[in-house]
């Protein structure tokens, strides 16, 4: 076996290792920008720390699209017939999900941060806060569904 048949693994647990890595930054980003917030949130009104902990929650939910991403394609990876196609494939359904999952963190924890030290000041601004960081989750979301399209 030459050097050129491993490749296709190369790449191929590549892009597993990118899905786990940058959604797993895009989470703990989110989760400790919107933990700053909950602190001033503490301060201000204590009564509302547990309807602050959605940003939290929300942000770790993007860690779980990286993990769905590399048992899918690790366990895809074993097949007969993985070829340097499909190993690029692989690569590029791991930054895909990765990536947007990443940027998915970022938004949820600039706007979670926001949202949370808005909600201390006023009620008024939940409803909106939670549409935001829905939208802001959806962009990890879009990520994963193009990834798994991409590994099937």
């Amino acid at each position: 076996m030459f050097i050129s048949d491993q490749t296709c693994y190369f790449f191929g647990y590549l892009g597993i290792a990118a899905a786990l890595v940058f959604a797993n930054l895009g989470a703990a980003y989110g989760t400790a920008k919107s933990a700053v917030g909950i602190s001033s949130l503490a301060v201000i009104d204590s009564s509302k720390i547990f309807q602050g902990l959605i940003p939290i929650i929300m942000a770790g939910i993007l860690g779980i699209y990286g993990v769905i991403i590399a048992v899918i394609a690790n366990s895809q990876i074993r097949n007969p017939g993985f070829d340097d196609k499909k190993g690029y494939t692989f690569l590029g359904a791991g930054l895909a999900c990765g990536l947007s999952a990443l940027a998915a963190g970022l938004a949820i924890g600039v706007a979670g941060d926001a949202g949370v030290r808005a909600y201390a000041q006023t009620d008024g601004i939940f409803v909106g806060m939670i549409l935001i960081l829905i939208f802001a989750e959806a962009i990890g979301l879009y990520g994963l569904i193009v990834a798994i399209i991409m590994l099937f």
